[in-house]
């Protein structure tokens, strides 16, 4: 008898190995994203660095970006698993959900710990208060980068109709977001045939 595996059981064992090399994969880039990032909104910017053009392409992550903010929830939660399902399946939504969960949850418990011991003082809210510009910033840098990259001018001109028409919306006319996103879907639906 011999001890060496046949080939059907090293491409099993390869196809088992690649499929654990890609949840790990995952775990890696949402327990990186959630540690560096202080917010689901300011995470995209370094999740699109991360995934696209590694794991998805830029079409999916639009697409990842949009149903995450259609459906109520964290943000950064609702990426995990849109990412880590359509990359690889029910173990990467695992994989990408367990590695975006650690950070958060580690990092709340000893925030709580310290605020509650630091509250009184006056340069915490000073801190605080400080970092909003800076997270205004981070999300007009998402935008930008979520804006299609195209050179042709007539969808960029479209693009950026929806951009003008989704604004007025969201500040002037004060309609949720969530209505806002499946607007410009029906809207995308017409203009960019």
């Amino acid at each position: 008898m011999s001890t060496v595996p046949s080939l059907e059981e090293n491409k099993e064992e390869v196809k088992v190995r690649s499929k654990f090399i890609v949840d790990m994969r995952l775990f890696w880039i949402f327990l990186k994203v959630n540690l560096l990032t202080t917010a689901g909104p300011t995470s995209v910017g370094l999740l699109y660095k991360e995934t696209v053009g590694k794991i998805m392409t830029e079409a999916k992550f639009v697409e990842a970006v949009g149903f995450a903010n259609l459906v109520p929830g964290s943000e950064a939660l609702k990426l995990a698993m849109f990412i880590g399902y359509s990359s690889g399946g029910v173990p990467g939504l695992l994989a990408a959900l367990l590695g975006a969960i650690v950070p958060p949850t580690t990092l709340m418990f000893v925030a709580a710990f310290i605020l509650t011991q630091l509250e009184d003082q006056v340069w915490m809210s000073g801190f605080i208060r400080g970092m909003g510009p800076a997270v205004g910033v981070l999300l007009v840098l998402v935008a930008w980068q979520l804006f299609p990259a195209s050179g042709k001018k007539s969808i960029k001109s479209r693009a950026l109709l929806i951009a003008v028409l989704s604004f007025i919306s969201l500040v002037v006319l004060k309609i949720p977001p969530q209505y806002v996103l499946i607007g410009a879907g029906v809207l995308g639906l017409f203009i960019f045939r």
